[in-house]
């Protein structure tokens, strides 16, 4: 398909529109973050801790200072402000001032004319430091006596801690007939996005400090600086543009504070840093770890009637949302089902390990891991087919889901079930076990998965959108979330030409700059196109109506009822006069040439029973998206090596706008999801990471990836913008337990921790032979 010609057609709601960004990507024509240069400018590095746990005497930068080419090498006294930052808990150093608490801790920022010059600065530097005892296992982090992270912290190493109960757990378990003990453990994951950490950073002559920054939440990002450099917010300018991939990696700062920080300090000469891969591996957030541990009871005719669960995380040495991603860790604790009787327990833990923070999931893909394993294992214990126990105990709309709040929008997790069980990969499923081969044993497993979208209560999910007719007769369209690859600015597009009646050539993509663009919230938590497109619909009609409104008086229209779009200008329908949009656009102020509009998602209102250390919980949601996985597995005995074949998703993510980008974003999270279940781990020894680059941490690629065939079931969600949810996460919470079913279906081994190695599994499969 031509990209040019498709660009002078109209973009229509509900059919596979060419994203609008594809043409200047795959010409290389866009600007990243990281292709921001100046005719001259500073690039600016970081000396970091190689310690996990010290208390930090001294660093001495003279050594550096020496080296031509060295502009400034800054510590913490060079700090002003608070030097912290932090999203919810404001405790992480922008430079370390007084103790390290992790490997790859800031400790000194060096700016320079060169890389040579800033890679022998670095090296230059000395350290002073006491070594302290460490904590790097989250259980012994919470004994008494256990090396504290933070000494001013009331609960010690205990992060943050939340506890849910529903009906009555003990007498639950009293009345199962069927009880079932599991213990699992999640692995840390690294984002590994394609554009590391970058940014640009100067001073402009109004003493505006502009921050141009990789990351998905421009305007939260603004407010951190302020805080940790003592600036009045309206000085601070962050630009977003396109990312090359975020997955809730670059949901917080990484270089942004340390940027703005030289910029300050460099004479009014803009300022370049661009993370290495191996300094993105060793400083950036990972995916919290858990442990699990569950008992599920039932009754003999499969029905669930209780559940209690403990979760222990490791967010290491600093909150950044750790207690967050607990939060839904214990929502998604229960599944996507009915349970009368829930006690779920989740702890996060400070350690010296790698930093913690938002993955995509956010927490819920480590316990959907394991319910949809107990499920799978009930099923087995009562002789039942494990799609059959999954429909009987699926929430519907207007149940009660785990937490005891009522499901009172669109809930298709029946709908997925049942589209699945018609399925002919699931019908056929037995014929294509008994085809392995010699030495190779085939398994067929299946995952029903939920995943809460938007912020939940206490922070308002809102967005603020903004449209404006230019005097050359084109739309400017605010894309105020950022886009880290998803396609949701090509899609707000979509939805404007679509309401416009324009073509692709005339509409204007205004990526997220808070000297722009009005406050919308972060790229995440799977709200992006839910909450902005309603906005932006509302932004539109209000444009539509100015537009009309003028172009009446102009027209001799005695009412605005007769009036249309068409491309490039406004149609007065039963006399055919017209008016081209650039004309109209002469006659109208400035002002009038552009609407905003605001919204906000709505929130749960149910009382659940839940106790909390957390001001910022982020449960329970209202709304959910539903899927039903299924994974055709081939394990080879000989080398343990698990190969996933084919692949099935059949999704609740409401009605679609585009059904191409929806599929891209799906099978995008069920590549990202099958590294998580077989391969990603990253690790860490007493705290300093073992995996240092992609050489030795491994990410599928292409040729990993199995045949997909991703399905929606086209429910509609009646407060979502033409019936849409948000599809972002949940195709990343089936692949772990949809595969672990089916290594545990062809093999009768089931595995305690993730990933799936083949190290793993031929262990566990010497182990099942010996017994």
């Amino acid at each position: 398909m031509n990209i040019k010609q498709v660009r002078r057609e109209q973009p229509r709601i509900g059919i596979s529109w060419p994203r609008e960004d594809a043409f200047s990507k795959v010409t290389g024509q866009e600007k990243f973050t990281a292709d921001y240069y100046g005719e001259h400018f500073l690039w600016a590095g970081v000396k970091r801790s190689l310690t996990p746990h010290a208390r930090l005497i001294n660093v001495n930068v003279e050594p550096a200072l020496k080296i031509a080419g060295i502009k400034a090498a800054l510590t913490s006294r060079d700090t002003p402000g608070t030097n912290r930052q932090g999203i919810v808990k404001k405790h992480q150093p922008v430079l370390a001032d007084n103790k390290i608490r992790r490997v790859g801790e800031p400790l000194a920022l060096v700016l320079a004319d060169n890389k040579d010059a800033l890679r022998q600065a670095l090296e230059a530097i000395e350290i002073d430091c006491e070594p302290l005892p460490g904590v790097f296992d989250p259980l012994e982090a919470l004994n008494p006596g256990a090396p504290l992270i933070h000494e001013d912290s009331e609960r010690g190493n205990l992060m943050d801690e939340i506890t849910v109960t529903a009906g009555d757990c003990e007498e639950g378990f009293k009345q199962s007939e069927v009880i079932i003990d599991w213990e699992f453990e999640t692995s840390r994951q690294e984002h590994a996005y394609l554009e590391t950490e970058a940014g640009w950073a100067c001073l402009e002559p109004n003493n505006e400090l502009v921050v141009v920054a990789s990351t998905q939440s421009p305007f939260r990002d603004r407010m951190e600086i302020a805080s940790a450099l003592g600036l009045e917010i309206d000085r601070v300018r962050v630009v977003a543009p396109y990312l090359g991939g975020g997955f809730g990696g670059k949901d917080g700062c990484n270089v942004q504070c340390l940027l703005a920080l030289s910029a300050l300090k460099s004479d009014g000469i803009p300022v370049k840093m661009w993370w290495s891969r191996e300094e993105s591996f060793l400083a950036s957030y990972k995916r919290v770890p858990a442990r699990v541990t569950c008992r599920l009871g039932a009754m003999k005719d499969g029905r669930l009637n209780a559940l209690d669960c403990s979760i222990l995380m490791d967010s290491g040495p600093y909150e950044h949302l750790g207690a967050e991603v607990l939060s839904l860790s214990v929502e998604h604790a229960g599944g996507a089902y009915r349970i009368p009787h829930v006690n779920i327990r989740g702890r996060c833990v400070y350690t010296n390990n790698p930093m913690g923070g938002p993955f995509r999931g956010f927490g819920a893909p480590q316990t959907n891991a394991v319910i949809e394993q107990l499920m799978d294992m009930l099923a087995d214990r009562l002789s039942m087919d494990p799609l059959e126990i999954r429909l009987k105990n699926a929430a519907r709309r207007g149940d009660r889901n785990a937490l005891g709040v009522r499901l009172i929008h669109s809930t298709g997790a029946v709908d997925c079930a049942k589209r699945l069980q018609s399925h002919p990969l699931w019908k056929e499923r037995s014929v294509w076990k008994s085809q392995a081969g010699s030495l190779k044993k085939r398994g067929v497993g299946l995952a029903l998965v939920s995943q809460g979208a938007g912020y939940g209560p206490v922070i308002p999910d809102v967005a603020n959108a903004k449209v404006e007719l230019t005097v050359e007769g084109e739309f400017r369209v605010d894309c105020s979330v950022s886009d880290m690859g998803q396609g949701n600015a090509a899609t707000f597009l979509q939805i404007a030409g679509d309401l416009l009646n324009q073509e692709s050539s005339r509409l204007i993509p205004v990526l997220p700059d808070t000297g722009k663009t009005l406050p919308s919230g972060s790229s995440a938590a799977s709200r992006t196109t839910y909450t902005y497109a309603q906005a932006l619909i509302q932004a539109v009609n209000l444009l539509k109506q100015k537009l009309f409104e003028r172009a009446s008086d102009l027209l001799f229209a005695p009412t605005t009822d007769d009036m249309a779009l068409a491309p490039g200008m406004i149609v007065h329908l039963p006399s055919g006069r017209e008016i081209p949009l650039s004309q109209l656009a002469k006659f109208m102020a400035p002002k009038e040439r552009v609407a905003m509009a605001y919204w906000r998602a709505p929130m749960a209102k149910d009382k659940i029973d839940i106790t909390t250390t957390t001001a910022f919980l982020g449960i329970p949601h209202i709304l959910f998206a539903y899927a039903a996985h299924l994974a055709y597995v081939e394990v080879d005995e000989i080398t343990g090596k698990v190969c996933v074949e084919r692949y099935v998703t059949v999704n609740d993510c409401g009605q679609l706008i585009n059904p191409c980008a929806f599929e891209q974003q799906i099978q995008g999270g069920v590549a990202q999801g099958l590294g998580f279940a077989l391969h990603e781990e990253f690790k860490s020894a007493m705290g300093t990471p073992q995996s240092a680059d992609l050489a030795t941490y491994i990410v599928p690629t292409a040729l990993d990836s199995p045949d997909m065939e991703t399905i929606s079931v086209n429910l509609f969600e009646h407060t979502g913008p033409y019936g849409l949810k948000g599809a972002g996460e949940i195709s990343i919470n089936g692949p772990l337990p949809a595969v672990a079913n089916a290594v545990a279906d062809a093999c009768g081994v089931r595995l305690q921790k993730a990933p799936l190695t083949s190290e793993r599994v031929l262990k566990a499969l010497a182990e099942n032979t010996k017994g």
